[in-house]
């Protein structure tokens, strides 16, 4: 499911947001402040950020700021009280990606939305072979790894066990599979603890929480799937 952000002080403009992008299918997460939209964007990892540009604390342009300072590529989608082609230049400038101004109709947005969207995807379409999971872009042309952004360190094996996961679309893959697949072994009776080590550092450096993992999921008894 597409994970949209709305980082919008007003309460009732946030709520319709809310109610009618999920009416539309798309998961949502709601802050109200920059500082608590910059937290749910490194902690959530959206698809899209919906932003107002006037924010208390931390306003919309400090925010895009900051985003686009660490790396970040996701599309964004700025709210604007005054339709002054300043600050609309100012907003283009900091990276947006489109604008609404207040007043808008909910069909405005939507349509902007699955524009941005629409191009995201299809320039991750263009760039061949790139995977994506949750927070997670893989390049393997590059053999690149990103969360929310910013690049992930991985060793080797890390990497090519992860690929070996990817590449099975949700299927499982034993132990014994991914020790000859990733390691080689071509005994594949000579278990080890290798793949439940590199699978452990894997879930440290992807997943939101290690413990309780959204996407890299044991299967009691038999090995491991990943969940897209």
């Amino acid at each position: 499911m597409t994970r949209i952000l709305v980082v919008e002080d007003n309460v009732d403009l946030a709520f319709g947001l809310q109610a009618t992008l999920e009416f539309e299918g798309y998961e949502v997460e709601v802050a109200g402040s920059g500082e608590s939209g910059l937290e749910r964007f490194r902690r959530w990892g959206p698809d899209l950020l919906v932003l107002d540009l006037m924010l208390p604390g931390i306003d919309g342009y400090e925010v895009l700021k900051r985003l686009r300072e660490e790396g970040s590529r996701l599309p964004v989608l700025v709210l604007t009280a005054r339709g002054e082609e300043h600050d609309i230049l100012m907003g283009f400038d900091g990276g947006a990606d489109d604008y609404v101004t207040k007043p808008f109709s909910t069909l405005e947005v939507l349509a902007r939305i699955r524009a941005l969207l629409r191009r995201a995807g299809e320039a991750d379409r263009g760039a061949p072979g790139v995977e994506r999971f949750g927070a997670i872009r893989i390049d393997p042309r590059s053999r690149t790894v990103t969360r929310k952004g910013d690049e992930v360190s991985l060793a080797p094996m890390e990497y090519d066990l992860l690929m070996a996961l990817v590449e099975r679309r949700g299927a499982v893959a034993s132990r014994a599979e991914l020790l000859e697949e990733v390691w080689g072994y071509a005994n594949t009776d000579v278990m080890t603890r290798t793949v439940d080590i590199h699978m452990a550092e894997l879930r440290k450096k992807l997943e939101e929480d290690p413990a309780r993992p959204r996407h890299l999921l044991t299967v009691r008894k038999v090995g491991y799937r990943l969940e897209a």
